[in-house]
C-alpha cells in the first residue's frame, strides 16, 4: 500500500501521517514514513529520540552524496550530470528505525518537468521513483504543501491519496485544484480526511461541500495535540481520540480499495 498525504498548508498533513504510521506498524505492518516537506516535522510527530532525530539529514541536503551520486555539484546549472544516480541503498542506509516505523527525510527541490534541471533536483526524482516501486508493505509520503508536485507527476503510482482538509472553503478549494492535477496524470483514488472537527455543524459542512471526494473519516479538535508537540511525545500516545479515528480511516480505506479492485 503506497500512500500519499497532501492538502493546504497547516491542515494537518503531517499529523494524520504519524497517526497511520504508528497505528499500521502496531498492527504488525512494515511501514516506510518519507518526508517529503522543505521543513521536515514527521520525527517530532512520531516522537522519535533526540539521538534518532540526529541522525537524520534530508537527502536533498546532502550535497557530498549528491555530488557522488551524480557527479556534479548540488547549486551547478548547465554541464553533465547523471540523471539517474544511484539510489537503491539510500532509505536504508539515511534512515532511522523507532516502534516499527523506519523514517526517511527526503527534503524539498524542484522535481523538474518545467523547473530547473539539476543534481538536486535529478537526485530527488529518481530517489522517488525507486520509492514507489519498492516492495515495501506500507509507504507513507508526507507530501509538502501545494499542489505542484502533481503538476510535475511526482506520486503517478500512488495506491491512494489522501487529501487533508479542514472545515473551511480555503482548504476545500485546495482539495478541489489537487483533485483536478490528479486526475490529469491518471491517479483516481483521492479521498478526503477531515481535521480539527469541532462539532457535528463542521462534519456536515465537509460532507455538503466536499469536491466530489469520497471522506474517509475525521480527527476531531483536540488540544492535546498542541500538549503533545510541546512534550515531545507521539500525538497517536497522547491523543486517544486521534488514535481511534485513524484507526477507523484505516479500516475503511482497505475496504474501499479491496471493493475498488474486486470491481
Amino acid at each position: 500500500m503506497k500512500l500519499a498525504i497532501t492538502g493546504k498548508g497547516g491542515v494537518g498533513k503531517t499529523t494524520l501521517t504519524a497517526l497511520l504510521a504508528q497505528s499500521y506498524a502496531d498492527a504488525g505492518r512494515q511501514v516506510l514514513a518519507v518526508d517529503a516537506d522543505p521543513s521536515p516535522c514527521l520525527a517530532g510527530a512520531l516522537g522519535f529520540p533526540s539521538e534518532l532525530r540526529a541522525q537524520l539529514h534530508p537527502i536533498a541536503e546532502m550535497d557530498a552524496l549528491i555530488e557522488e551520486r551524480t557527479g556534479a555539484k548540488p547549486g551547478t546549472v548547465g554541464g553533465f550530470f547523471t540523471l539517474n544516480p544511484r539510489v537503491d541503498d539510500i532509505p536504508e542506509r539515511f534512515s532511522v528505525l523507532h516502534r516499527g516505523v523506519r523514517l526517511l527525510e527526503m527534503g524539498s527541490v524542484d522535481l523538474g518537468g518545467s523547473g530547473c534541471i539539476c543534481p538536486e533536483s535529478a537526485m530527488l526524482k529518481t530517489l522517488f521513483t525507486h520509492l514507489l516501486f519498492r516492495d515495501d508493505d506500507i509507504l507513507l509520503l508526507d507530501m509538502y504543501a501545494g499542489v505542484e508536485h502533481l503538476g510535475r507527476a511526482t506520486v503517478d503510482f500512488v495506491d491512494a491519496m489522501l487529501v487533508v482538509v479542514e472545515p473551511t472553503r480555503r482548504s476545500l478549494g485546495t482539495a478541489a485544484q489537487i483533485k483536478k492535477l490528479a486526475n490529469d496524470i491518471g491517479l483516481q483514488r483521492l479521498y478526503l480526511v477531515g481535521n480539527k472537527i469541532r462539532n457535528e455543524e463542521e462534519a456536515k459542512f465537509l460532507e455538503s461541500e466536499t469536491p466530489d471526494l469520497p471522506l474517509l473519516g475525521y480527527l476531531p479538535a483536540d488540544l492535546k495535540v498542541q500538549e503533545a508537540d510541546r512534550l515531545g511525545i507521539p500525538v497517536y500516545d497522547h491523543v486517544p481520540s486521534l488514535k481511534l479515528a485513524a484507526d477507523k480511516i484505516i479500516a475503511t480505506l482497505s475496504e474501499l480499495i479491496s471493493d475498488e479492485i474486486i470491481e
